[in-house]
């Protein structure tokens, strides 16, 4: 570091004036654009840290700003209670990895097919793989439900079990299954970051495997795949953090099953005998702060090889 910041100094000293004012302007600039993106992503985490450990008596007191003056965990333990969080956050995390790991296999498998095997329609198959990205899934919404809530693969269930259909709903099967048809929350997406990945890879490769007597499925799981790991990183941190947040789906398909997005709204009826309308507010921002609290601590321990891998599959360029 000392040597870079030598040669950075030595290289700005070889500037003219007028370029050393133009370079410094530059720097000032980024730095507050920096500054001032960071206040505005950090700020709602710092303010839910400060309300978390405040007591109710905090609340009006107007010398009260970031740090607590009576700290107290009674909003943890109200906030805990009233969303179950202990199996609450179990099923959360079932349906999240089970998902993302599911999601992981099918796209990466789509996003080759994509990429390195040429078949007729391939372009406008692709095309319509990238159109679900922008269809709202409100437009789906309907039909999706009554799929799962009567589900009959081709008449199958009939002919073996003798009934019409089977009811998906309040199962994890809706979610599984979506995710394993490449049809799941974001699922266009992983396959066009796979797809980009997957051309990049030499072709050179690919011909060596064929020759040496691989088939295609050999050739993508023992050559391809393990040169893919910035794409495989990158959509597993996507597909976890997504299906971690998501309330519309788990919404429409679990009602007795209670995960983290929908005990929220859970908890705001269940606060609802507490008069203080602020309090309420306050206990609200503490069980948000529970339901990040996981992907906060999961972000400390791969935020770098996240970085890395957005960078090498080509998302920022």
């Amino acid at each position: 570091m000392k040597l870079q910041a030598a040669r950075m100094s030595e290289w700005i000293g070889r500037k003219s004036p007028a370029e050393k004012a133009k370079l410094w302007t530059w720097i000032i600039v980024r730095t507050l654009l920096i500054l001032g993106f960071c206040y505005i992503i950090l700020f709602p985490l710092f303010l839910r840290l400060s309300v978390a450990f405040r007591s109710k008596v905090d609340i009006y007191d107007p010398t009260v700003l970031w740090i607590p003056r009576h700290f107290t965990f009674d909003n943890l333990k109200i906030a805990i209670t009233a969303t179950k969080y202990g199996s609450a956050l179990l099923n959360t995390f079932l349906i999240s990895s089970t998902t993302t790991i599911i999601q992981l296999v099918a796209c990466a498998l789509a996003g080759y097919a994509f990429a390195k095997l040429k078949f007729k329609g391939s372009g406008l198959l692709f095309g319509l793989v990238i159109f679900t990205i922008v269809v709202p899934p409100q437009t789906i919404m309907i039909p999706l439900y009554l799929t799962y809530r009567y589900f009959d693969l081709f008449g199958a269930i009939k002919l073996f079990t003798g009934k019409s259909s089977v009811n998906l709903i309040d199962t994890f099967w809706p979610f599984l299954i979506s995710s394993g048809t490449a049809m799941g929350l974001k699922n266009g997406l992983y396959i066009y970051i796979f797809r980009q990945f997957f051309r990049g890879v030499p072709k050179e490769l690919e011909e060596a495997s064929f020759v040496d007597g691989a088939g295609i499925f050999k050739t993508f799981y023992r050559i391809v795949l393990p040169n893919a790991v910035p794409a495989i990183v990158t959509v597993l941190l996507f597909s976890f953090v997504w299906q971690w947040n998501d309330s519309y789906y788990v919404s429409l398909f679990l009602s007795k099953v209670k995960v983290l997005s929908t005990q929220l709204t859970d908890m705001g009826s269940a606060l609802g005998v507490e008069p203080d309308p602020v309090y309420q507010s306050m206990l609200l921002n503490t069980g948000v702060l529970l339901m990040m609290a996981p992907l906060i601590i999961l972000y400390l321990f791969v935020q770098r090889y996240f970085v890395e891998s957005v960078e090498r599959t080509g998302l920022v360029g």
